[in-house]
């Protein structure tokens, strides 16, 4: 396998789908690796939300693999794309995503040494709604998820005059982990609901319906820095974890890091293990705040107990301007690989039919 960025066809139905996957150069095929899928937004692409989210970045890294597929709608401009989100979506052209990503899953497994045990996956604006979709449908692939400006917790209804998530449309098949990012000041998914019809009840409201879903009990406690708020329900079912960044001043876009962020992050980590922090408030004048939301995921993703992911994961604040930043902006491998795994496995689990929306 060559390191970087590959185009790949995934069959699914008698069509061939589109993916783009990211392989570190440290990958040997010897030992089994992470795998995270990067779901796009409305209007954009695999290789733009590579752009945007810069996991592949955080992939080379640490070892692990990034599959970026891709919607099946067209966008509005060209070369970019959209998801069919089961009751969300319906718009000519679409196809069945729920079995697509079930055959990339597939696909992925069948063609690179991975731990099934470690695949995680993020989503972006509607391809968080699309990921949220695929949870709540009952499907137990991913060990955790992260969500962007796009979590739901099943299609909006209307109940007494208050838009609730449907109960009876998100069935996960059981507790799954889930960070997810949200700014106050977002007009195309708002934090406090409304918007377009597929979106009506809050962010809040989503949490709140994740954490009945997940059984967490508290009320997260949440911190707040420098006008971003954090929230971790470190005690739920089967070992689950819900934790939030909201951002006072943040937009639609995906926040991004300051060039020197790197360098602080690393000196910040080395002092806060030989201090053994513990506190959010500890932590802060070690760390830059400006963090982007992939390396916060990936960190909790991997991490067993809630004090480290509190003392790690200074929230982000989001960024403008920074290229393509919003959900609507323009924008094979060897069969039945042997391998091994080098790491021990964490077995801690991680408005209907709206015509023409994205």
């Amino acid at each position: 396998m060559q390191p970087g960025r590959h185009p790949i066809a995934i069959e699914t139905g008698g069509v061939a789908r589109s993916a783009v996957y990211f392989v570190p150069s440290s990958y040997t095929g010897n030992d089994k690796v992470p795998v995270v899928f990067d779901f796009h937004g409305s209007n954009s692409s695999p290789q733009g939300q590579l752009n945007r989210s810069s996991w592949d970045k955080i992939a080379e890294k640490n070892g692990f693999i990034v599959l970026a597929p891709q919607g099946s709608l067209p966008g509005k401009t060209a070369g970019t794309y959209a998801w069919n989100v089961p009751f969300v979506t319906r718009q000519e052209g679409g196809l069945d995503e729920i079995a697509f990503i079930r055959q990339s899953l597939k696909t992925v497994k069948e063609t690179f040494c991975v731990d099934p045990a470690r695949i995680y996956a993020s989503g972006y604006s509607g391809g968080g709604r699309m990921l949220s979709a695929y949870l709540c449908s009952g499907h137990d692939d991913f060990a955790a998820a992260g969500f962007v400006h796009s979590l739901r917790a099943g299609r909006p209804v209307e109940i007494n005059g208050k838009w609730e998530p449907d109960d009876g449309n998100c069935s996960p098949a059981r507790p799954v982990s889930i960070m997810a990012f949200a700014g106050v000041k977002d007009t195309s998914n708002p934090y406090g609901g409304g918007g377009s019809a597929y979106w009506q009840y809050g962010f809040k409201i989503a949490v709140e319906r994740w954490t009945e879903l997940d059984g967490c009990k508290g009320n997260g406690d949440p911190k707040t820095v420098e006008g971003v708020t954090f929230s971790l329900y470190g005690t739920c079912k089967s070992g689950a974890r819900i934790a939030s960044y909201v951002f006072a001043n943040g937009t639609h876009d995906w926040p991004k890091p300051a060039a020197a962020t790197e360098a602080v992050i690393a000196a910040a980590k080395e002092t806060a293990s030989v201090a053994k922090v513990t506190t959010v408030a500890a932590v802060k004048p070690a760390f830059d705040p400006n963090v982007d939301p992939a390396s916060r995921m990936w960190e909790f993703f991997g991490r067993a107990d809630s004090t480290d992911v509190i003392a790690t994961a200074a929230p982000a604040k989001p960024k403008s301007g920074t290229g393509i930043a919003s959900d609507c902006t323009t924008e094979t491998g060897i069969q039945g690989t042997t391998c091994s795994s080098s790491q021990p496995i964490d077995t801690r689990r991680s408005g209907q039919g709206v015509q023409d929306a994205l």
